[in-house]
């Protein structure tokens, strides 16, 4: 018989580095699931992506059991590696804080291509293209598309 899903949690967590601390613990805490066993599964499965930010989606079962589904970095992330950069620009339509290629446009859509709702690469690179134009990157080189 199937459990029944009493509720999903989204976090945000570095690779490697959960700890019981918030905003882990709280989150999972007031579902009552058991933190530290979490924290291990989690740290144990991306022991090889140190340092990066994953989104994780826990779904947490009505016997206080859960599973989780690991996602690709966010591309806002991927373009700030691919950039070089800190952070993306306060604002975004007047300072431009970096550049990216088109090439590196569709390496980060390829590799976040699961995660995205879109069927084509070069719908998800046109998402791509957006997120980094909000955070103030250009995208260096002529457009490989026919506008």
């Amino acid at each position: 018989m199937a459990k029944e899903l009493s509720a999903i949690v989204k976090l945000q967590i570095k690779g490697g580095a959960a700890n019981p601390s918030p905003p882990i613990g709280p989150a999972l805490g007031a579902k009552g699931v058991n933190i530290m066993e979490f924290c291990k599964q989690f740290n144990a499965r991306t022991q090889d992506q140190p340092g990066k930010v994953l989104p994780v989606i826990i779904n947490v079962y009505s016997d206080k059991t859960f599973d989780f589904v690991l996602k690709r970095p966010p591309v806002a992330v991927q373009i700030l590696e691919a950039a070089k950069l800190k952070g993306g620009s306060g604002e975004s339509n007047r300072k431009k804080v970096g550049s990216i290629t088109w090439d590196q446009v569709k390496t980060i859509t390829e590799d976040k291509m699961p995660d995205l709702n879109c069927f084509t690469i070069e719908s998800g690179m046109k998402m791509v293209a957006g997120t980094a134009r909000s955070m103030g990157v250009t995208i260096s080189g002529a457009s490989p598309f026919n506008n």
